[in-house]
């Protein structure tokens, strides 16, 4: 299991002491880029991304909620991305995502696609084979702390499923809503990485990780 808690619960005011946690206890940092248009929120820009790549050598996973990706994948994966993931309610154009996949693995970098909760998991079948990382939304994406939507266990079944079928090699991550009383059930489903903001960071970072743990 990878654990990819969420920058957007951190508390800025104790910055180094939650990195230096989450350098000691998980595999990535989930980045959650919003411009206010997409989603109806703002969050960071690429100087953040800068200022945790200095301070971290920890997978950076960021989740571009932007009504431009291909635009902002540039910017981020010169800020020290490692990972760029946008969704596909975008473009709903299956070339296009292509093409903005191929840029990204242009750049070296791992190439991932999201949907939201209302988009059918069918969209994007034709996309699988050609993406690092596939991302579940189990919330409506622009805002943190909301509560684990039960579809997306079905939606995560499915997924998962068709990359057995097809022997296909994507990581699957969810995000949204995770915590301690669904992360087995999700991991049984097929998930690979879970996206946890509020569960890790409201408390001590490191029992939160733990309690994770516990669940595989």
């Amino acid at each position: 299991m990878i654990i990819s808690p969420s920058l957007y619960s951190m508390h800025f005011d104790h910055f180094a002491e939650e990195i230096k946690a989450l350098n000691e206890t998980v595999e990535w940092i989930h980045f959650d880029v919003m411009d206010g248009n997409f989603v109806p929120n703002l969050t960071f820009g690429p100087g953040i991304l800068q200022t945790v790549r200095r301070n971290s050598e920890l997978f950076l996973d960021v989740h571009l909620m932007v009504n431009d990706p291909d635009y902002y994948s540039e910017v981020f994966a010169k800020a020290g991305a490692d990972s760029i993931i946008f969704h596909y309610e975008v473009y709903e154009d299956i070339d296009k995502c292509i093409r903005l996949i191929d840029k990204i693995h242009s750049m070296y970098l791992k190439a991932g696609i999201s949907i939201k909760p209302g988009t059918s998991v069918e969209a994007i079948k034709p996309l699988l084979d050609k993406v690092d990382i596939f991302l579940l939304m189990s919330v409506e994406p622009g805002f943190g702390g909301q509560s684990f939507q039960e579809t997306a266990l079905d939606r995560l079944k499915e997924v998962s499923d068709y990359r057995s079928e097809h022997d296909l090699k994507f990581l699957i991550e969810v995000d949204g809503g995770v915590s301690d009383k669904n992360a087995h059930e999700l991991l049984a489903r097929g998930a690979d990485s879970l996206v946890a903001g509020s569960f890790v960071f409201n408390g001590d970072i490191r029992e939160n990780v733990a309690k994770l743990r516990k669940c595989e």
